[in-house]
């Protein structure tokens, strides 16, 4: 399993970054992205507490832990600034939390943060046809969501990608040790989106392209 989309005690997750790691190891992954949630208010203490984790890469036996950040809830003329902060101070990759319909998001969120390239738009809720156009031109990946809530529009998602040609990556959005899964349950949550088993092995090696790529720049 590879999944970008985790978070640690950094922000409101329940595990250090080590122990997140381990566990997600012990689930069968091979790669985890750890993109704990920030604004303008925490963007360099997390950034500077995650990116430890490069200087530690080796210490990781058998899973690549890349460091990553989720813009969560600010303001979407502000999107692009903070993304690119984000890749300033070194940040390996942007998650930015989409338009949820869990959550009340600000509406121009997920044109802001494909107009600003985020690496990840995160479960951008009833996306337009328009934004995920846009999406595929500029290489953004879309996630298809494993999490309670994120997921009731994963059809939609799914839909408009296969419409569009936008790239999109299955993640977990874990907060706590139960949210992570196996390959097997992800391909379920994959098929339950009206995607295929094929899809299924597409977005998983679009996920490690973007690993790879930003892991050994």
């Amino acid at each position: 399993m590879i999944d970008l989309h985790t978070h640690s005690l950094l922000s409101d997750g329940e595990l250090l970054p080590s122990e997140l790691a381990r566990r997600a190891k012990v689930k069968g992954y091979s790669i985890i992205g750890i993109s704990d949630h920030v604004d303008p208010t925490n963007l360099e203490d997390v950034a500077t507490s995650i990116l430890k984790l490069a200087a530690k890469a080796s210490s990781y036996n058998d899973i690549m832990v890349v460091p990553g950040v989720e813009l969560t809830h600010v303001p979407p003329d502000i999107i692009g600034e903070l993304v690119k902060e984000a890749r300033r101070l070194g940040i390996y990759y942007v998650v930015v939390h989409g338009e949820t319909i869990a959550e009340p998001v600000e509406e121009g969120t997920n044109r802001s943060a494909i107009e600003a390239g985020a690496d990840i738009l995160a479960h951008p809720g009833l996306i337009s046809m328009e934004d995920m156009g846009l999406a595929a031109k500029k290489g953004v990946l879309i996630e298809i969501s494993a999490r309670k809530g994120h997921s009731l529009t994963n059809g939609h998602v799914a839909a408009l990608a296969k419409k569009t040609g936008a790239r999109l990556v299955l993640d977990t959005d874990s907060h706590s040790p139960s949210d992570l899964i196996t390959d097997s349950e992800g391909l379920k949550i994959v098929m339950g989106a009206g995607l295929s088993r094929d899809d299924f092995h597409i977005m998983q090696r679009n996920a490690e392209e973007l690993a790879r790529r930003v892991f050994n720049r």
